[in-house]
């Protein structure tokens, strides 16, 4: 059947529909009035009831009874799937479109306007109510105690939380601090609650609290110096000194935030409310039996656990700690800092040298756990050894050979040639350079070793210069350096003697690079010392190969004046080129050791080491150094001896030209008749 025949079916004639209109209309009364009823009902921001006609999409449609339907977002509603056709819901009337029949209405606002109400109703200002905390928004929480209420960050707790977000989803108690009717706004407070209840618990705790109690609690906060921990109404302090018994770079390697532990109460201070806690006193002290456990002289293992400029920290045990000082890492090498032998993580073998429980201190020892090499080193090593070893430093006074590792001589300036006298060891040897040597004694108590590098060939003395410059025997010579006291001619290489002023003329003029002829008047073996007088003649000179009239040597004039510009302002006037005697280098050895040590001289060589040297000086006998005035009478040339035209020559050098210190040095020795008679002058 076709629509419109449809329709015509049940079509009433226009008479009929208009008369059952005005039945209606009749029935319900005054439209009019009916209608101003109505219209009271809808007015803006009240709460009115509404019917869900309708749920599409995002929308939920309500009917309140006005005109038309309002349209509110399904985001209003708590849960919109409990929503169905046909429930009764409270919606918040916004505002109505008189014009067009519109209006517009709110969930949400409804809700919290009944919930606002209700609040007012049951709490006030001060009361403590229980909420969910929604989100977090700017400067705290929003929590929902019926309706949304502000937490600030500063009152979520009586400690600063580092983030809030960790209360979200959590329910909490609080108290109302504020509530503001005409902005239906309510701020509350945790920290406040809180802030009673410990005061509460506080006082209940320090009644009860003693030293030696074992209380539960929880880390509230952790510091570097240690942890404080929550008892239930107060905090203690847990130091960090008191969480082990061993070592602890922090607390953090201990314990954690809101770990629940275990401590023992050590000290409490009513007045000041404070409570000391431990947490390694639970468990006996390692240090009661530790002399049991390391007796003195016994050999551990342990692992360097800290290094420092005095020395290194070894750990034997979970809390027994020793120290191993610098001085006892090593016998016989000069360690700047104990990172040179070893690092943190290394584990080692130590010897107990000292047990201080009072103080909880264990000396412990590196070197002792090697065994000494100087204990047999006279054994391995006796004097007349000739051994090989690396040149490790160099002083004033000589050089440090390392024979073996550990194991250090001493070669000193006299001990390096038999003819010439060396001021500086780098004349003869460089840092660094392998050299042999002759061991000449040693001392395994002192830790001293002397050697000698001119002790490795025959003395010359005792054979070849005596054979060669005999007394009486005529040599050519070359002046490599004039003094106050006399002139001293190089007869061969590292050999010189000395013309002594005595010899000279006021008509002699020589210079450094003369060429000279010279007669040896005496030979000193003893002394190591060549006294000679100035030849005149032209023929011997002739025959010497010595041209008196010849310029001198520019080549020796120029190392001449270089030898005694480096030469110290202490050895001038002193017979360079004479080498000592036994009895004189060992007072030199002290001598320059003794100059080392008050000039603070900064060189590789320890005090020790230089302190060898004084000691060896020492132990010459006295008598073989001759005093100042003794060296002087013994070794002036008596004028009887010179030639008598030479006689004024003596007589004119004047005293203070030759001092005592320097003639007893340099001047050589003269007959013994003569010398005699100087000497009872």
């Amino acid at each position: 059947m076709r629509a419109r025949d449809k329709i015509r079916q049940y079509d009433l004639p226009d008479t009929e529909l208009e008369a059952q209109v005005q039945a209606i209309l009749t029935e319900g009364g005054d439209l009019d009035a009916r209608y101003d009823a109505g219209a009271s009902e809808f007015t803006p921001n009240k709460v009115v009831k509404g019917k869900v006609v309708d749920i599409r999409n995002d929308e939920v449609v309500v009917d309140i009874g006005y005109k038309s339907e309002g349209i509110i977002s399904s985001n209003e509603f708590n849960n919109i799937d409990e929503i169905d056709v046909g429930d009764q819901v409270d919606v918040l009337l916004e505002s109505v479109d008189e014009a067009g029949g519109g209006v517009v209405l709110s969930k949400r606002k409804a809700d919290r306007i009944k919930g606002w109400e209700r609040v007012v109703k049951t709490y006030g200002e001060g009361d403590d109510v229980r909420g969910h905390v929604v989100k977090k928004i700017k400067g705290g929480l929003l929590v929902d105690i019926g309706v949304p209420v502000f937490l600030p960050a500063s009152q979520v707790s009586i400690r600063r939380a580092n983030d809030i977000s960790e209360f979200i989803g959590k329910d909490i108690e609080a108290r109302i601090i504020k509530i503001d009717h005409e902005r239906m706004n309510i701020v509350i407070s945790r920290r406040k609650l809180i802030e009673e209840q410990r005061e509460e618990a506080k006082k209940t705790l320090l009644t009860e609290i003693k030293p030696g109690q074992i209380r539960v609690g929880v880390v509230k906060n952790i510091a570097d110096f240690g942890a404080f921990v929550d008892l239930g109404g107060i905090d203690g302090l847990l130091h960090i000194t008191d969480m082990s018994w061993s070592r602890l770079t922090h607390p953090s390697d201990l314990l954690k935030i809101d770990d629940e532990i275990e401590v023992m109460v050590l000290r409490v201070d009513q007045e000041r409310e404070r409570i000391a806690l431990g947490l390694k006193q639970k468990f006996p002290s390692p240090w009661e039996t530790v002399e049991l456990k390391y007796p003195v002289g016994s050999r551990v293992q342990g692992n360097v656990v800290n290094v420092m400029p005095y020395g290194a920290f070894v750990k034997l045990e979970d809390g027994i700690e020793g120290l191993v000082h610098i001085s006892e890492m090593s016998w016989s090498k000069r360690i700047n800092h104990p990172g040179e032998v070893v690092k943190v993580g290394d584990e080692v073998e130590v010897v107990v040298l000292d047990i201080n429980r009072d103080k909880q201190e264990i000396s412990l020892g590196m070197k002792q756990a090697d065994g000494n090499p100087w204990d047999d080193v006279d054994k391995r090593f006796p004097p007349g050894t000739v051994v090989e070893g690396v040149v490790r430093n160099l002083t004033s006074y000589g050089a440090f050979v390392e024979i073996e590792d550990g194991i250090d001589g001493l070669l000193h300036v006299s001990d390096m040639s038999w003819t010439k006298k060396i001021a500086n060891p780098q004349e003869v040897i460089d840092k660094g350079q392998r050299v042999q040597s002759v061991v000449l004694s040693v001392h395994p108590d002192k830790k001293r070793i002397a050697l000698g590098l001119k002790q490795l060939s025959l003395d010359p003395w005792q054979k070849e210069i005596l054979e060669t410059f005999a007394p009486e025997t005529e040599h050519a010579g070359s002046v490599t350096k004039v003094t106050n006291f006399g002139i001293f001619v190089e007869l061969e290489d590292e050999l010189e003697g000395l013309l002594h002023i005595s010899e000279l003329t006021p008509a002699d003029h020589l210079e450094a690079g003369t060429r000279v002829g010279v007669r040896v008047l005496r030979l000193d073996t003893d002394e190591r010392k060549i006294a000679l007088t100035l030849i005149r003649d032209p023929e011997i000179l002739g025959a010497l190969g010595v041209d008196p009239d010849a310029e001198p040597d520019p080549a020796l004039a120029a190392a001449a004046a270089a030898a005694a510009a480096e030469a110290p302002a202490a050895d001038e006037g002193a017979a360079e080129s004479e080498t000592p005697s036994e009895a004189e280098g060992d007072a030199e050895k002290a001598e320059d050791a003794q100059v080392a040590a008050e000039a603070g001289e900064t060189s590789e060589a320890s005090p020790e080491e230089a302190g060898e040297v004084k000691a060896e000086a020492e132990e010459a006998p006295e008598s073989e150094t001759p005093s100042d005035a003794e060296g002087a009478a013994a070794e002036e040339p008596a004028a009887e001896e010179a030639p008598a035209e030479d006689a004024p020559a003596a007589e004119e050098a004047p005293a203070e030209e030759a001092p005592a210190e320097e003639t007893a040095e340099e001047a050589p020795a003269e007959p013994s008749e003569p010398e005699g008679e100087k000497k009872d002058e």
